[in-house]
């Protein structure tokens, strides 16, 4: 982006949410949960209770890397030896990111959108000197003021054609780790060519967080957590575009409906997917003209 669009050199601070809700580095893995779950977030700063430092983050894809995505998989597997109830009991900071990317309070809209473009970060805490938490922008702040200006361009020309789609009937810890190796948040669930839904790691934390895992054990083994079938943890209503239909159209369904995808439907199949990401890109790339 460059300066000569009044939105570049807006500060963070004035499309960032101040009051954040955050957790203490002590707080319980299922507390985090619960909390992320209660409030709808996909990202919870870990702060020093005294002095409100940032001390790390947790966000929905570690969540999923702990469930058996990734390296944070461990913690059940190999410390608790799969007893999951033990696991989810264990402090946050046990799965926190310490090394967390920051804006000071004195950045500009224009630098948090160069760390989400170059870093695909979907949020990022906003510190003063001290490192105290202040604020936290999001991918959705930044969009929503992107996309107060028209961009001609069509959905057809940014969304991602080549899918990785799940069956509905398959097991969430085959769901989780391909979440984690792709590092993507949502996977379309297809069943004979038609799009059954979308699964999201919001879908999964709430999963959790809801307490509704508890219905699934009876020794506490995670087996018995990750062997439901993904159909049964698809949430709402889905919400698609069109492949025609514009980027602007498509970022304004988005903020009203509040998701941070859209499939795109083309003559009743599964054509492709747009994200909040491929949206802020756009518009980025719109305003600078090229």
């Amino acid at each position: 982006m460059n300066s000569n669009h009044d939105h570049d050199n807006r500060t963070v601070l004035s499309i960032a949410t101040s009051k954040v809700i955050s957790a203490p580095p002590t707080m319980r893995i299922y507390g985090a949960i619960e909390t992320l779950t209660q409030w709808g977030f996909r990202r919870l700063p870990i702060v020093d209770p005294g002095t409100h430092r940032l001390k790390g983050i947790i966000t929905a894809r570690d969540i999923i890397d702990f469930l058996g995505g990734g390296e944070r998989f461990n913690l059940i597997n190999v410390k608790h030896n799969g007893n999951f109830l033990a696991a989810i009991n264990e402090s946050v900071n046990k799965i926190m990111k310490t090394d967390v990317r920051t804006l000071h309070t004195d950045a500009t809209l224009a630098e948090a959108l160069e760390i989400i473009l170059h870093d695909r970060i979907g949020g990022i805490p906003i510190v003063d000197d001290d490192n105290v938490l202040c604020g936290i922008v999001t991918e959705r702040d930044v969009l929503k003021i992107l996309c107060r200006s028209h961009a001609a361009i069509q959905v057809e020309d940014i969304m991602v054609r080549s899918l990785l789609v799940q069956q509905p009937d398959c097991p969430l810890s085959m769901v989780t780790r391909v979440m984690t190796e792709h590092q993507f948040r949502r996977l379309p669930i297809v069943k004979n060519d038609v799009l059954f839904g979308i699964i999201t790691a919001t879908d999964i934390v709430r999963y959790i967080g809801t307490g509704r895992v508890f219905e699934k054990l009876v020794t506490g083994n995670v087996t018995e957590v990750m062997n439901i079938p993904v159909r049964d943890l698809i949430s709402g209503n889905l919400y698609t575009t069109g492949p025609d239909a514009t980027v602007t159209d498509a970022a304004r369904e988005m903020m009203a409906k509040k998701v941070g995808a859209l499939p795109v439907i083309d003559q009743s199949r599964l054509a492709g997917l747009v994200t909040e990401f491929d949206l802020v890109k756009a518009f980025a790339l719109a305003n600078n003209g090229r």
